[in-house]
């Protein structure tokens, strides 16, 4: 279940128009209830002054993106860095990503991380392990997936809760290495897995390049946390790595790359180490705790499982220029 990223707008919090000339429309679908920002009832988010004094992103540019309800954001990986775009839904107004098409680039992992060396490429799950606890029936990996793929039908349409939604295409995760490509391509006829969002109409009438600009908290340097978990305990970055945790989080659940999701699913090493990091991070008496939980943690063991993730996140996207 993926989990909310720290720090991520309010959906629900209306924001205090701008000037209506400053807007690039004035007849908005999300107007035509005749509820202006001020019927509502709710107080202007206290963070709206400090938004607006971000680089490029103007009051005007916030009140566009908490419109819509969908985010920008930049990721870097070790091929590059670009923008894409994300959304919350409730998981019954929307489909998921249709994956069937994607090649089998994100194969079931297959090996434990400590019988490889440091270089190897590593997977964190041992396909033995998977089979024995389905049991004894000498389950092929085609049968292992169908399992698995009933395992999620079954508990699908059980739960209802806000799940994210990727620019993506024929399972990739499309990234653009410029503002000016992004908007282009939302402005074509280009099919995609936003297009289902009650607000698209809205984004493809309103988005303009100068727009394409993330929050601090929507900005992850995925290229980074390999190299800084092998720097040891001392060195390790919280913040990069909780956040780096919160966007694969939802890739993997997002476009059903299963290897990250069973790399990062709760209780793995993976997981223990981000919660572990968070409670350092928050001081008081758990952080001592969290602390003594981390020099537990081999920083070998971490920056290979976390290799493993983003490579097979790398697996996924599809680069456009």
């Amino acid at each position: 279940m993926a989990r909310p990223p720290a720090g991520r707008p309010n959906a629900d919090e209306p924001v205090q128009p701008d000037d209506e000339e400053s807007f690039p429309f004035t007849e908005d679908p999300l107007d035509e209830d005749g509820v202006s920002d001020e019927d509502t009832g709710d107080e202007e988010p206290d963070d709206v002054d400090d938004l607006g004094s971000e680089p490029g992103r103007t009051p005007t540019v916030n009140r566009f993106w908490k419109r819509v309800r969908v985010d920008p954001l930049e990721i870097a990986l070790p091929s590059g860095a670009g923008y894409t775009l994300r959304a919350y839904r409730q998981n019954t107004d929307i489909t998921p990503a249709d994956v069937s098409a994607r090649d089998d680039d994100v194969p079931m992992p297959r090996r434990r991380a400590a019988d490889l060396e440091p270089d190897d490429d590593v997977d964190l799950v041992d396909e033995a392990e998977v089979t024995d606890d389905l049991g004894d029936e000498g389950l092929d990996e085609d049968e292992l997936d169908d399992e698995f793929a009933d395992d999620v039908d079954e508990t699908a349409g059980d739960v209802v809760e806000e799940v994210p939604l990727f620019l993506s295409q024929g399972g990739h995760l499309l990234v653009f290495r410029s503002a000016e490509s992004l908007v282009d391509f939302v402005l074509s006829d280009a099919e995609h897995d936003l297009q289902q969002l009650d607000t698209w109409d809205s984004v493809t009438r309103g988005i303009q390049p100068e727009y394409v600009v993330s929050l601090p908290d929507d900005t992850y340097e995925l290229d980074l946390v390999v190299k800084n978990l092998r720097g040891g305990h001392d060195a390790w970055d919280p913040e990069l790595v909780v956040r780096s945790g919160q966007l694969a989080r939802d890739l993997g659940h997002a476009l059903q790359i299963e290897p990250v999701v069973l790399a990062l699913a709760p209780e793995s090493p993976l997981d223990d180490l981000d919660e572990a990091l968070r409670a350092a991070a928050d001081g008081g008496l758990g952080s001592l705790f969290a602390r003594r939980k981390l020099k537990k943690i081999g920083a070998e063991t971490a920056s290979l499982g976390w290799r493993t993730v983003i490579g097979k996140i790398s697996a996924v996207v599809d680069w456009r220029d």
